[in-house]
């Protein structure tokens, strides 16, 4: 294999680690608030990539013009799940919380095949259609726009955490909720907000990965398990662990499929799964 090749391959491997990681923070944001597993965060993924389908697809809109409106649209969509189903189980055995966002992510995708079909959808012509040169070879102008993208969205959720008096209690509910309540922080509030900003994260890169990825019913379980990898190699509630595992996720899955044959992607990103949880059940990031 050519260094020129090589270098192309491990492009292409951060800039889809990128989005891994944009559709990881917003399941271990809801993880390390809540302590749920969300396993209908894949649907949220397709939900913002129908929506920007669609907005295409009817009135013309660019999926980039419309992140904005995406970014609403799943965030309510989320605040709302929240309350009328999740909240009802927030103090409900563990099993039961398994066992609804499951049957959440059955609902939803039943509900894009009621109304859209298994049919396979694709944006034909973005604004960011094409491809770049960098550094003497050619990288998809989608990717490269998806990837910054990603990037933009996680240093906006990380100030967020970090800068402001909202953010700063989401961290304290994570850290110890019943603390964070006899502080007067509203933790049906955050819970409430951790959800929105979840699903708009998961949103924001569908919307991004419509310009290139295509669009169908399951497409959430394409990125899901991925997600949970990248979340738990991470350390489950850390931005910063979700980000770098991302791009370790993306450039071991497309480098390895590339050595090893396009089939054996997948497993070996579940091989790096079960290594974590062998020798660092706490990820990279996480607390011993």
């Amino acid at each position: 294999m050519s260094l020129e090749i090589f270098l192309q391959t491990l492009a292409s491997g951060v800039l889809i680690g990128l989005i891994y990681a944009l559709v990881a923070i917003g399941l271990t944001m809801i993880f390390g608030v809540m302590d749920i597993i969300n396993f209908s965060h894949g649907e949220f993924l397709m939900f913002g990539m129908y929506s920007s389908f669609w907005l295409y697809a009817l009135y013309a809109l660019d999926p980039i013009f419309t992140l904005p409106l995406t970014t609403l649209f799943l965030f309510g969509f989320g605040v709302m799940v929240y309350k009328l189903v999740i909240s009802k189980i927030v103090t409900a055995p563990m099993v039961s919380q398994l066992f609804t966002t499951f049957g959440l992510m059955l609902l939803f995708r039943g509900i894009a095949q009621f109304f859209w079909k298994p049919d396979f959808r694709t944006v034909d012509q973005s604004i960011v259609s094409g491809s770049v040169q960098i550094a003497g070879f050619q990288i998809g102008l989608p990717q490269v726009t998806a990837g910054v993208g990603a990037i933009l969205i996680t240093a906006g959720v990380y100030l967020f955490l970090t800068k402001t008096k909202a953010g700063a209690a989401l961290e304290a509910t994570a850290a110890d909720k019943d603390a964070a309540r006899l502080m007067g922080i509203d933790s049906q509030k955050m819970f409430a907000l951790a959800w929105g900003i979840g699903a708009a994260c998961a949103g924001i890169a569908g919307a991004l990965l419509s310009t290139f990825f295509p669009i169908f019913p399951e497409v959430g379980a394409n990125f899901i398990l991925i997600a949970f990898v990248v979340v738990n190699l991470g350390g489950f509630g850390s931005i910063v662990g979700a980000l770098i595992a991302g791009v370790l996720v993306g450039v071991i899955e497309v480098v390895g499929g590339f050595l090893l044959g396009p089939q054996y992607k997948l497993a070996i990103v579940l091989v790096l799964f079960l290594a974590v949880l062998m020798f660092r059940p706490q990820g990279l990031m996480g607390k011993a």
